[in-house]
């Protein structure tokens, strides 16, 4: 290729003169938030710690990952898992090493389910005997295992699920095609041990057989050394997905396959091998403490992946010129910022300020997580119930943000949004998965109204009693209150926000306790009304953990506080914007305060945008994780696009035959469609 584009340079002003211009423009220190957010588990110093290792390591470059078919990615995958892995033997890395490296890397390896929910689900469902045995050989990597629940016909209903395991008996497996595993990711090529959920079926005195539910047994699948599948045992890959193309989420089938007694996980269940009588869990939920483990987990990192996106839409809108002022009677104006534009504010900059939000909501998520587990391990269920609705519903509500946000930021970006340098592709099409995985986010808000249903149920008929948790607290001064005029300045005051959410939150909670207990309303009927009580609670708590993570905050500067309470502010009041009808009825607002919204938006926005670049930066994101011209911190963006198209791109590097009358497709190979064809 000629050299002559090597010298060209943009046209003035340059993305990195933009982006310095725009961090000057800001008092903020990047360093101070930064540190803030970061504060509780070292995750900086070993952010830089773990990718100055990787960065010297050729088989991580993204370059061209990004042009290979889906095998070939997919072995890329499997060499860079086992690369890591032997890092944390030559490094002496912790869990959270590991776990930073794959986050770096920006890839579902095909170990990554072995280390999540493989091992989370022995370490929570075994025995202390089975423990002993399994946990060396998981942690060591000896054996390799995978979690499989969710089948071909049943996926967020569990108790649907129809793979059997029958005591004592030559029969059993799956009973039909829809009992297949399905989804299972880290199964389809590379486990040989799985977590699998069965239906225990016993045999009864008269004959027959009685189903104890799902129960968890860890099945070996493949041979050990010949890594073939068992007899009995059907395996694959599912094939392509949306995303996730680095991940072999799997299929299986059992054909009559027998599996020890020592299968069963028995922490909490119990079945007796002389008289196969079965003891069933104390709460059988503890059973799902994996499934549990994960969406704490999504949550805790939807923050991350969120500010991800953000990051690139804010620096490249902040360097992106469009059109020049209107109104300007200056015929030599230079264009405009596109970020300066509100119509590219409002879809920016609430995301810019939910990505804060989801941060400290996951992270009291994450904590809330941990402190039920304890005292699960100290034998007391009492906040198993809370937590599992917890999870579900801000599961539900955070995934639904990012996954929502992330394609909202490529679409604001116009076409380079569009292209391979955005670096949002691989982020957009995997993060799709997060609103489906680990239950369907319309489905799993069920169990969260479920709880709250049974919590006001109890605020009503203890209502002149000691409230029991914050919950119930909020359900009984509802109750006691309902009647009467208020008035809340969300406009104003920032209690008065979190007081308005808390509100219509409590209001639907009892709307939906009428409907169903008094009314005896159909469940079925009242799905809808479910979803937005669930979705009502879970923006509660977001909205109450931002404020009270920023109220409490006592190593913060004023400017750096004043700004975030600014993005708190921002997102609140979008919120009440877009649910306004809500807020209205349920006086949680006021029409005159409603009808001011749109005013005082576009205010905040406007205080919040020359703090934007010093914002995202604040997030500290390395440009390797980002992987996007758009989103460079030294705002080269498009001497990048430029690179990528014109060096890296393989493409360029065939020369086609474009004649119709000719077979042949690259010039001087004689390959035709159908030897193309031969090779996939």
């Amino acid at each position: 290729m000629t050299a002559f584009p090597d010298n060209l340079k943009p046209s003035e002003p340059s993305g990195p003169s933009i982006l310095e211009k725009e961090r000057k423009n800001s008092q903020i220190s990047v360093t101070e938030i930064g540190n803030h957010l970061y504060a509780h588990n070292g995750f900086l110093e070993r952010q830089s710690r773990v990718l100055s290792l990787l960065m010297k390591e050729p088989l991580f470059s993204k370059a061209q990952q990004a042009q290979l078919s889906r095998i070939d990615r997919f072995k890329l995958a499997v060499a860079r898992g086992k690369l890591i892995r032997r890092l944390q033997d030559t490094h002496q890395w912790t869990l959270e090493d590991y776990k930073m490296a794959h986050y770096l890397v920006d890839e579902p390896t095909p170990y990554h389910l072995h280390m999540q929910m493989f091992r989370t689900t022995i370490l929570e469902q075994a025995s202390e005997e089975q423990q002993a045995f399994w946990l060396p050989q998981i942690e060591s990597w000896d054996i390799i295992g995978a979690y499989a629940q969710t089948e071909l016909g049943h996926g967020s209903n569990v108790q649907g699920i129809e793979l059997q395991a029958r005591w004592d008996s030559k029969e059993g497996g799956s009973p039909t095609l829809t009992a297949s595993k399905w989804w299972n990711g880290t199964l389809g090529r590379m486990a040989n041990h799985a977590v699998v959920m069965a239906r225990l079926l016993l045999p009864q005195p008269t004959g027959g057989y009685v189903s104890h539910g799902p129960q968890a047994f860890i099945v070996q699948v493949r041979d050990l050394e010949t890594h073939l599948p068992l007899n009995g045992v059907v395996i694959g890959d599912i094939g392509p997905k949306y995303g996730y193309n680095t991940m072999d989420n799997a299929y299986m089938l059992f054909d009559s396959f027998r599996i020890p007694h020592s299968a069963l996980l028995s922490r909490y269940a119990h079945l007796d091998p002389k008289t196969g009588v079965f003891t069933k869990p104390e709460k059988p939920v503890a059973v799902y403490g994996s499934m549990t483990n994960v969406r704490a987990n999504i949550v805790h990192d939807a923050g991350l992946a969120l500010a991800r996106a953000v990051t690139v839409a804010v620096r490249y809108t902040a360097i992106r010129r469009q059109f020049r002022d209107r109104d300007s009677q200056d015929p030599d104006s230079s264009e405009l910022s596109v970020l300066d534009y509100p119509t590219v504010q409002i879809r920016i900059l609430p995301l810019l300020a939910a990505a804060f939000a989801l941060h400290y909501t996951g992270r009291a998520m994450y904590e809330s997580y941990h402190r039920a587990r304890k005292e699960i391990e100290q034998g007391n269920f009492q906040g198993l119930a809370h937590m599992h609705s917890l999870s579900s519903g801000l599961k539900s509500l955070c995934t639904t943000m990012t996954a929502d946000g992330i394609e909202v930021c490529r679409r604001s970006m116009g076409g380079h949004g569009f292209g391979g340098g955005s670096g949002l592709i691989q982020l957009n099409n995997d993060y799709l998965a997060k609103p489906t995985v680990e239950g369907d986010n319309w489905m799993i808000t069920q169990q969260a109204a479920s709880h709250l249903i049974k919590k006001m149920a109890l605020a009503v008929g203890t209502l002149h009693s000691p409230p029991t948790d914050e919950t119930d607290a909020h359900f009984k001064y509802f109750l006691k209150h309902r009647t009467e005029a208020r008035t809340l300045d969300i406009l104003g005051n920032d209690e008065d926000i979190c007081a308005s959410f808390q509100w219509k939150a409590s209001s639907q909670a009892y709307e939906v306790y009428h409907e169903r207990i008094v009314k005896k309303s159909h469940w079925n009927n009242i799905l809808l009304q479910l979803h937005q009580l669930s979705q009502s609670h879970a923006q509660f708590f977001m909205v109450r953990t931002f404020f009270d993570s920023l109220n409490s905050c006592r190593d913060m500067s004023p400017l750096a506080k004043a700004v975030l309470l600014d993005l708190f502010r921002l997102l609140a009041l979008t919120i009440i914007k877009s649910e306004s009808y809500d807020f209205l009825r349920f006086g949680a607002a006021s029409p005159a305060c409603l009808d001011a919204l749109p005013a005082k938006i576009q205010f905040l926005m406007t205080h919040i945008r020359p703090h934007a670049v010093s914002l995202v930066d604040s997030w500290m994101i390395p440009d390797y994780l980002l992987d996007s011209a758009l989103g460079r911190s030294d705002g080269r963006v498009y001497e990048d696009l430029f690179h990528r198209a014109h060096r890296l791109n393989p493409l360029n590097k065939l020369t086609f035959n474009p004649n119709y009358r000719d077979d042949e497709i690259v010039k001087g190979t004689r390959e035709n469609g159908l030897a193309i064809l031969s090779k996939i």
